[in-house]
């Protein structure tokens, strides 16, 4: 991890707020400053509220990765990927969460609560923010590729 703290930006549902709550306990004992999105309990809520506090931290630079949570991993990943900047994919292995941050310069952490046990979530977790983004040539290409659909959509040449 970078000298200075990494900012995390952590946010979840009701049926993920059970492993939100532990990754931010686990995170607060690391070298990382935490920033909570919310929810704060179990009350039935609306995941894309917490995509969208999760990004607005990031897209203001106050966090420079964020993490989601819901019980399927589906609904927060869905919700992120549509606000511009956000790169983001559900990970439920180790490989995963390393490679997207390598390769595809992921940025956002989706984790399925009632998918996954709470050991393989921190791991998963400590390989997503122990990975830096290694822009070879052909990481690059892709990733501009990626931003070109982000800005402009797909067109009759793709």
């Amino acid at each position: 991890m970078p000298s200075s703290p990494l900012r995390v930006a952590v946010g979840g549902d009701h049926a993920g707020f059970p492993l939100k709550r532990l990754v931010i306990e686990w995170l607060g004992e690391s070298a990382v400053e935490v920033l909570d999105c919310g929810t704060h309990d179990e009350r039935s809520c609306d995941y894309p509220d917490f995509a969208v506090a999760v990004a607005k931290r990031m897209l203001a630079g106050a966090a420079d990765r964020g993490i989601l949570v819901c019980g399927s991993g589906v609904g927060v990943s869905v919700a992120i990927n549509k606000i511009g900047g956000m790169r983001a994919a559900i990970c439920h292995d180790t490989y995963s969460a390393h490679q997207g941050v390598e390769h595809d310069d992921m940025n956002v952490l989706c984790l399925g609560a009632r998918v996954i046990g709470p050991e393989l979530a921190l791991e998963i977790v400590r390989s997503f923010l122990g990975a830096t983004y290694t822009p070879s040539e052909r990481h690059a290409r892709r990733l501009e590729k990626v931003l070109r659909l982000e800005r402009f959509g797909i067109t009759d040449s793709d």
